[in-house]
């Protein structure tokens, strides 16, 4: 393993490349540990550790402590490559480095409260709004169960939605963020897909909140939260709720290539009864069409955030449809990585069915990470085909 990195407070700047590198070289790790990983149910320490030490989770974390502040483009591409190795520990890689870009939104307080001491402080989230919240003196009491909160094991501190009840008053959604000390982790994470991911449920009973820690959904979602106005970075300023998908998508594209690429070398020397495989013109014809599949799921998911990252670094407006152009791409190239891969698996016989068998595994990642809520394909593209018709009706273009 690589020697540790200097933060950058120290002065040392991580480059696309360097971290690309560093992924690269994790991915036959990733793949080694990957049995460790759905035995357990969580990512295996030694894999969060890798990624600390390597400078994974700080692509999108602010300058200020710590973090390189690039773009959300680099952040899928490191997630897509490890996801090669294993669905299950990219996962987790995605959410731990895409958090401190959430956490970036807090007042600097409260930032100062999760990196003041140690810039390595890692955060998952759970943003349904399921908490609910009464006001104290100084700030809010919190309860709730909430559920999907991968890399849970891992976290220092935890992200919940919820909402702020008041009396003859309607309620008013928030984020909060608390220790992850304050919380009760719940052990039901019991799937068929991204089993390593470890997206346990937790409880929190009446836990006490400060105002600096709580953030209003309206300001979170309209790009005025406090954080969001003291940075400048590109990547700060990423819209949420569409093109930011692509984190899912990254997921499933790099495990649809990991599966290629091992059901190709399988392929190449499996015999069926005696009889070659490799020579069947269906399977030679399978493989062309699977691997055109997840080439385009790449490069069509790829290529939206880098042009959303690059709107942005120019000072541009990133558009509403532009937005759901976003959205619809990053949810229909899941959709062809999970074509790609399931007509392989369909062909690669009965071995593959097999616990131990690499493709069995990385066919129930695909289709897990599909199945995130914010890449179901007829709600992404229904409402680009909604927004496309109401401007093309009202004569005006966004």
């Amino acid at each position: 393993m690589q020697q540790r990195i200097k933060s950058a407070a120290a002065g040392k700047t991580m480059t696309r490349e360097e971290l690309l590198a560093r992924a690269e070289a994790l991915i036959p790790v990733l793949a080694s540990r990957s049995s460790e990983a759905e035995s357990l149910r969580r990512c295996p320490d030694a894999t969060v550790r890798d990624y600390i030490d390597n400078g994974l989770l700080k692509i999108c974390q602010p300058k200020k402590y710590g973090g390189w502040e690039l773009g959300y483009d680099v952040l899928c591409e490191v997630t897509q490559t490890l996801a090669r190795g294993c669905g299950s520990q990219a996962w987790v890689h995605m959410v731990l480095a895409d958090n401190p870009l959430k956490m970036s939104a807090w007042s600097l307080q409260a930032q100062d409260d999760v990196w003041g001491k140690n810039t390595d402080q890692k955060l998952c989230v759970a943003v349904a709004a399921v908490g609910k919240a009464r006001e104290a003196d100084g700030g809010i009491v919190w309860n709730g169960t909430h559920g999907f909160s991968s890399g849970i094991d891992h976290a220092d501190w935890v992200i919940c939605g919820g909402n702020i009840i008041r009396e003859g008053k309607p309620p008013e959604g928030c984020f909060v963020v608390m220790p992850t000390s304050e919380v009760r982790i719940i052990d039901d994470w019991h799937v068929m897909g991204l089993v390593g991911s470890g997206s346990k449920s937790f409880e929190v009973k009446d836990v006490f909140v400060p105002w600096h820690r709580v953030v209003k959904k309206t300001d979170y979602d309209e790009g005025t939260a406090p954080g969001t106005l003291y940075y400048t970075s590109a990547v700060s300023k990423l819209p949420r709720g569409g093109v930011s998908a692509v984190s899912y998508t990254a997921v499933a594209v790099g495990v649809a290539e990991g599966f290629l690429d091992n059901y190709v070398k399988q392929t190449a020397t499996r015999k069926s009864r005696g009889n070659a495989i490799a020579g069947q013109p269906g399977i030679q014809m399978g493989i062309g069409i699977s691997s055109a599949e997840i080439e385009a799921a790449n490069r069509m998911y790829l290529g939206s955030i880098r042009e959303c990252m690059q709107t942005i670094e120019r000072g541009e407006t990133y558009t509403k449809m532009e937005n759901l152009k976003g959205k619809r791409n990053a949810c229909y190239a899941a959709q062809l990585a999970m074509q790609g891969v399931s007509r392989l698996f369909n062909a690669a016989g009965g071995r593959a069915l097999y616990t131990d068998s690499v493709l069995q595994r990385q066919f129930r990642d695909c289709y897990a990470a599909s199945a995130h809520h914010s890449l179901v394909w007829d709600t992404a593209a229904q409402g680009f085909g909604a927004y496309a018709l109401e401007q093309a009706k009202e004569g005006t273009r966004d």
